[in-house]
């Protein structure tokens, strides 16, 4: 582990005016709180947090952030609070930990509608200070680094969300070097037989080439020395997980792939960047196609740097990029370049990103209303390569690869995607599902009366392209959709003795979160929402009461006469919930839910498998469930949430804290209920109050029936 000098000598490094005393006090308050902890590895825990701090000092980044690394597991998994961080460290710093905090808890790799309302939470995060995210970003990368010491199941979730989420993150920030090595951490882990391929491959071209990448760096130079340009040259082989992407992508073999080597030449200024261009495309051959100037179209997370690819030696494909030094420090840092220190004062790099800005423009055009539009928008922002096309005025305009006129056409204007008919490329009539390249002038055509088409949906490859055109289809439509569903609620409420008037269907509305009667009728008609499901939610009891009842006692089949049956205390199932049996001597049969991990014990002992399912019918609210709670520290809330699961026609058995901060408390409470939607009532019921910051059902796998 570093000890705290060196630590601070990594800080000193870069800003001499570092506050070493705070540093030094954050490195013993960490250290005094995780006393006792230890990793899988069997290491100390504060390994861990000084080792987060290490990688962020490699972007000279400031003492808070820092600081906020050596803490940042604190209050989760220490006695520290929110208001000792306070205390003693300050607001900045406090505002930082608890934002990393709050990130941990996130599960990013969850079902579609939690992924979309976490990914909200994580950009809102972002969006307060974006430094929360380089510090979880690095938490991740040492996290990864040392990820071999994980059960393997552990193992190969957490490289699937570094893979999904956070790697794809760290190139969107520009951290291109972290994503790079995130993504090849968890290729090791997901498919090391395919990495050690490419890794052997390399060793015997290396034997039968000899080192190209040194003769290749030594004759960029030599060419550079004869025009005296001051220059240097870096060169070396891209990581195995970016080969193996290339061959899947191109469906190539390891023998035929190119450009496996990868060059950087970095200069004084932007117009050696062009001489040195001028340089390599003299000497060497360029590949058609393969030219990008992101020097004259930046990206908008600030990186510059021109790329080319020519034939090198012996024929061998290279990809060459050409920046100046203000530009790799950039490219190396991306948005963290913001906070860069150098000689004790903020880095002013004219290249660097305004983090607010970026996040601005990253979260500009999300559709708050709609969850799934969410994520769709957040994973095209974050993974897509931009290209660049210009207007007939010389206008750029920014979009994902993949992107077609009508993705163009709407990222101008809604009203001119809506109304296009054709478009030309570079003066050329083109279909609308064309991909577009950099460099090319699109003209839309439009047509006054014409409207999106159902197909457009599949040939756009932007969010706001595909938000617009549903916007369109559901408004064009909504007309029929509202006479359907009048008469789909009517037959509904008739069939329980009710009717479906104005203030039922209003009141069914904003028990569900829509905004009004119409949209509610609007989704019945178009099959988006079913009757039966608003008759639940306004009569529970009456939509149940034509179900037959349970007996309570023998509320599963598949059990023999004198076999007992216990729900499992480790998963608590519940009727409409899929389980399995599992016998012990002299004490029956105990019920696990199918997806419950007690069961993995049980693999060799298929002869104590027993199968079972749930009585269709109404059951009675006797079966007991966990919810883990967290809600706010203020008067009378407590009492609201019992009164909340108590109009759910629930009953609460038991309640236990068992955390109590200075603004929130965690508590675990039982509640019995009748079968999984009676579940889903009670936890949409506390997730939809204020007071309520997180709800889940809790499992306790230490519990044995």
């Amino acid at each position: 582990m570093i000890d705290v000098e060196d630590l601070v000598a990594l800080v000193r490094n870069y800003n001499p005016r570092t506050n070493a005393d705070l540093i030094r006090k954050a490195y013993a308050y960490g250290m005094a709180m995780h006393e006792g902890q230890f990793r899988k590895s069997g290491e100390p825990y504060f390994t861990h947090p000084v080792a987060v701090a290490a990688i962020l000092t490699e972007q000279r980044l400031d003492d808070a952030t820092i600081i906020t690394a050596l803490l940042h597991d604190t209050i989760e998994d220490t006695r520290s609070t929110y208001t000792d961080i306070v205390g003693i460290f300050g607001d900045e710093v406090a505002e930082l930990v608890d934002g990393v905090t709050k990130l941990t808890n996130l599960q990013l790799s969850s079902t579609e509608s939690q992924q979309a309302e976490n990914f909200r939470k994580l950009f809102m995060a972002m969006s307060k200070d974006l430094r929360v995210i380089l510090v979880k970003l690095a938490d991740r990368l040492h996290n990864m680094r040392t990820i071999k010491s994980m059960k393997q199941e552990k193992q190969a979730q957490k490289a699937r969300e570094t893979m999904e989420i956070y790697a794809p993150l760290a190139g969107r920030m520009g951290m291109q070097w972290m994503r790079e090595e995130l993504e090849d951490l968890a290729f090791k882990v997901l498919n090391p037989e395919a990495r050690n391929s490419i890794i052997r491959r390399f060793l015997t071209l290396q034997r039968e080439s000899g080192d190209v990448v040194h003769k290749i760096t030594a004759d960029i130079r030599t060419e550079l020395d004869k025009v005296e340009i001051d220059a240097t040259v870096y060169g070396r082989a891209k990581k195995p997980y970016s080969i193996w992407r290339k061959m899947q992508e191109k469906d190539l073999a390891f023998s035929r792939l190119s450009d496996i080597y990868g060059f950087r030449v970095i200069c004084g200024s932007v117009a050696d960047c062009y001489r040195i261009l001028g340089v390599i495309h003299q000497r060497w051959r360029a590949v058609p196609g393969r030219f990008k100037d992101y020097i004259s179209q930046p990206k908008n997370n600030g990186y510059r740097s021109i790329h080319t690819t020519v034939s090198g030696r012996d024929g061998k494909r290279v990809e060459v990029q050409i920046r100046t030094r203000e530009m790799h420090e950039v490219a190396e840092a991306g948005v963290a370049a913001h906070w860069a220190y150098r000689e004790g004062v903020r880095t002013k790099n004219p290249f660097a990103v305004d983090p607010g800005k970026w996040i601005a423009s990253l979260t500009e055009r999300f559709d708050e209303g709609d969850h799934d539009e969410f994520l769709e928008h957040v994973k095209l922002e974050m993974y897509s390569d931009q290209v660049f096309c210009f207007t007939p005025k010389g206008d750029v305009i920014q979009l994902p690869r993949g992107a077609t006129p009508l993705d163009f056409a709407y990222a101008i204007h809604t009203r001119i995607g809506n109304g296009t008919v054709s478009a030309k490329v570079d003066g050329i009539r083109v279909p609308l599902w064309t991909r577009l390249k950099n460099g090319q002038s699109i003209e839309i055509i439009t047509a006054e009366g014409q409207r999106p088409q159902s197909s457009w949906i599949d040939i756009v490859t932007t969010g706001r392209a595909k938000a617009a055109i549903r916007k369109s289809l559901r408004d064009e439509d909504r007309g029929r959709f509202i006479k359907l569903g009048q008469e789909l609620a009517r037959a509904a409420f008739e069939h329980v003795g009710k009717k479906s008037t104005e203030k039922a269907l209003r009141t069914a509305a904003k028990m569900l979160g829509l905004n009004d009667a119409e949209d509610l009728l609007a989704r019945l008609g178009s099959a988006e929402l079913t009757a039966r499901r608003v008759v639940e939610t306004l009569y529970p009891e009456l939509a149940r009461a034509e179900l037959p009842e349970v007996d309570a006692a023998r509320p599963v089949i598949g059990l023999a006469d004198d076999q007992a049956f216990r729900r499992a205390p480790c998963c608590q199932p519940l009727p409409g919930e899929r389980i399995v049996g599992i016998t012990y001597r002299g004490r029956g049969i105990v019920a696990h839910a199918i997806d419950c991990p007690a069961l993995a014990e049980f693999e060799e002992q298929t002869d104590r498998w027993v199968d079972l399912s749930w009585h269709a019918g109404r059951h009675a609210a006797v079966h007991t469930v966990t919810f883990d709670v967290t809600i706010a520290n203020d008067a009378g809330v407590l009492g609201r949430i019992c009164t909340l699961i108590g109009e759910q026609k629930a009953n609460i058995s038991d309640l236990t804290f068992t955390d109590r901060k200075p603004d929130f408390y965690r508590l675990l409470i039982d509640v019995d209920l009748r079968d999984v939607e009676h579940l889903h009532m009670v936890m949409t019921a506390l997730e939809a109050e204020t007071d309520v910051a997180q709800v889940s059902r809790h499992r306790d796998l230490t519990r044995k029936p």
